[in-house]
């Protein structure tokens, strides 16, 4: 064998191993992880409200978690969509940057606050945090596919 068909090989087994565990990285674990751990009865009826599009019962029970829980960037996150959806621009931005504080590579934040920029005509900060999506998903990611939807919808409009 020579040295090159050597190299060919060493790279191509490789190369599947990390398609496989790309895979089984895409497919999860039958472990669940902190994202999955349980949300208290607050979060629950939250996200249903958000789910039911009462955006005033989901910031009541939002707040109450994010009051209980401090540093849940996820509550934040729902905060800031439930105040965006109520076009409270002030209080969305103000809940976006602090789950982006607790957890700076929070895709849905990312995603949320691209959006809210659009939304008050900022596409400057919209494509940051849609490279700063397209940094956190290597390969892809919903979050980057819908605020990229979002930024060239809003292009398509300016123009």
């Amino acid at each position: 064998m020579t040295f090159r068909k050597f190299i060919l090989t060493i790279f191509t087994v490789f190369a599947a191993q990390l398609l496989a565990a790309q895979i089984v990285f895409a497919a999860g674990s039958s472990s669940p992880t902190e994202a999955e751990a349980p949300k208290s009865a607050d979060f629950a009826a939250g996200k249903a409200a958000i789910d039911a599009e009462q955006w005033d019962t989901a910031i009541a029970a939002f707040t109450k978690v994010t009051a209980d829980e401090p540093d849940n960037a996820d509550a934040y996150n729902y905060l800031g969509y439930a105040n965006r959806q109520m076009k409270n621009y002030d209080a969305a931005f103000a809940n976006y940057n602090k789950a982006l504080t607790i957890d700076p590579d929070h895709k849905g934040a990312n995603e949320y606050i691209g959006e809210a920029y659009l939304q008050t005509g900022n596409l400057e900060m919209a494509e940051e945090h849609l490279l700063k999506l397209d940094a956190l998903c290597f390969f892809g990611c919903p979050e980057y596919t819908m605020l990229k939807r979002a930024v060239a919808d809003y292009k398509a409009k300016q123009s």
